[in-house]
């Protein structure tokens, strides 16, 4: 039956708290990174609560939660000793990426891409931080990239001595994350220019749409973000160290970086679907011409069949024994007329 419940956790996303993954980083301990589960980090907490952190006790924590699961914010509140603001931040709906300080910790929303992306704008989700001087706490509903990458990071032995380096760590994978998709979307930005160049458009102006939406969507939910980071590094808690700070502003100038290079990626994509819809319109000139020549050159046969089935008496030649040859002459003088008018005004 244990087992069973188990399996039934993990496969829920944490465990009976909806705790993902949680590490305890000691820089002075012989394992610099120890993995914990939420027992262990509920005694931690109730243990070290009160203890600052300082040279001689670098240690803090790190807990990651899966807010799909009924427990977990229930957990946080009864344990981790959390700011109401960044309850409020979870509940408020707001996904748009910012850092604030709020008396002694940091709250920050940031936009990261699903763990199965596939170039789609519904595949961005939110993670809430909470950063303290002991504490960090992320929490999201849908498995995302940046975080699988920094796990990755830890558990390969990457122990990042406090928790403003975490943070600067996980913004840090996130600008990776971002780097890719820019990469990604201008390798298939380029296939696609290629099979224009040949003439091959098939339905290039759909794929273009859907990056083009991507990016959009990407760049409107972080291009809060280096702002936002610049105004909190103009007034550090008292525990961020001058180091910390400086790396945070390296992260935020490479997030500008990436930003600057999805706006460039925007225009490439606009004047792609300027020079589609161009072509588009050309083909679609060039079936009216045709449709508009054969109109006209079928017209004069038009109206002499129309005259002369009328079956009424007067119809010109019709006792003339070369009055077949003499009508389809007609047909053929004013046809060729029209044939030389409509060619002349295309040209």
């Amino acid at each position: 039956m244990s087992a069973l419940h188990d399996l039934a956790a993990q496969s829920y996303g944490g465990d009976e708290a909806g705790l993902i993954s949680g590490y305890l980083f000691d820089a002075s301990a012989a394992e610099p990174a120890r993995a914990i589960d939420s027992v262990q980090a509920a005694a931690w907490l109730a243990e070290e609560r009160d203890r600052e952190c300082t040279e001689e006790n670098p240690a803090y924590v790190w807990l990651h939660f899966n807010l799909s699961h009924a427990h977990a914010e229930r957990w946080l509140v009864r344990h981790a000793n959390l700011s109401d603001t960044f309850y409020e931040t979870l509940h408020e709906g707001l996904p748009s990426t910012r850092i604030e300080r709020d008396d002694d910790s940091l709250i920050a929303v940031i936009n990261d891409v699903h763990f199965e992306f596939s170039f789609e704008p519904s595949d961005i989700s939110t993670l809430w931080i909470s950063v303290g001087p002991r504490l960090v706490v992320t929490a999201r509903t849908k498995p995302l990239r940046s975080v699988d990458t920094l796990r990755t990071a830890v558990k390969a032995g990457d122990a990042p001595r406090s928790s403003t380096e975490l943070l600067e760590h996980l913004l840090r994978a996130q600008a990776d994350v971002l780097v890719k998709i820019v990469r990604g979307v201008t390798s298939r930005i380029d296939r696609i220019e290629d099979e224009l160049l040949a003439g091959r458009l098939d339905h290039k102006r759909a794929r273009l749409g859907v990056l083009r939406r991507l990016l959009v969507r990407l760049q409107r939910l972080l291009a809060p973000e280096p702002a936002a980071l610049f105004r909190l590094l103009q007034g550090p808690p008292a525990w961020m160290a001058e180091p910390d700070s400086q790396a945070l502003r390296g992260s935020t100038e490479e997030f500008s970086v990436v930003l600057r290079d999805m706006q460039a990626l925007q225009e490439r994509i606009k004047l792609l679907q300027e020079e589609i819809a161009a072509n588009v319109n050309e083909d679609n000139n060039r079936s009216l011409f045709v449709l508009t020549v054969v109109t006209v050159l079928a017209l004069p046969i038009n109206i002499l069949a129309g005259l002369f089935g009328m079956n009424v008496g007067g119809i010109p030649l019709a006792d003339h024994k070369h009055g077949f040859w003499i009508v389809v002459a007609i047909v053929a003088s004013f046809t060729a007329v029209a044939a030389w008018a409509a060619f002349r005004k295309k040209r």
